[in-house]
């Protein structure tokens, strides 16, 4: 079974529609790094876009589907 290979378009896109979905916990983290965002919050789509760019090993399209398991609401 071949893994699904998610492009950053498609990973932004399905990271967007979580964070538009009123049922999943989609907030976003201080970083003083993030000067150009307010109160220097990195958006929820922006966390995770950077944990994927550093860590290049981890399959996208697992960590999207786990990552939508632990943020739905009950």
């Amino acid at each position: 079974m071949q893994p699904t290979i998610l492009d950053l378009d498609m990973i932004t896109q399905r990271l967007e529609t979580f964070q538009a979905d009123p049922n999943m916990v989609t907030k976003g983290i201080y970083s003083p790094a993030a000067s150009d965002y307010p109160d220097n919050q990195l958006p929820f789509v922006q966390v995770h876009l950077g944990y994927l760019k550093k860590h290049k090993q981890v399959n996208a399209a697992q960590y999207l589907s786990n990552l939508e398991i632990m943020i739905r609401q009950r």
